[in-house]
């Protein structure tokens, strides 16, 4: 029989299950912290402007 991964041990299981979460969550956070930051302070551009269009009348064409 060829050794594989399906019938390792338990605990090699739940190393190589803890070693594939460590560097998915270091991805993560690697990429949200190299993603371009908004420069005009405003994250939120379409929700500020419905706020402030909120109950006015919608124009017509």
């Amino acid at each position: 029989m060829v050794p594989s991964f399906h019938n390792a041990d338990k605990p090699t299981h739940r190393r190589v299950m803890v070693v594939g979460l460590l560097f998915c969550l270091a991805f993560a956070v690697i990429s949200f912290s190299l993603r371009p930051q908004a420069e005009s302070g405003q994250a939120l551009v379409k929700a500020d402007r419905l706020v402030r269009t909120a109950g006015e009348p919608q124009r017509a064409n």
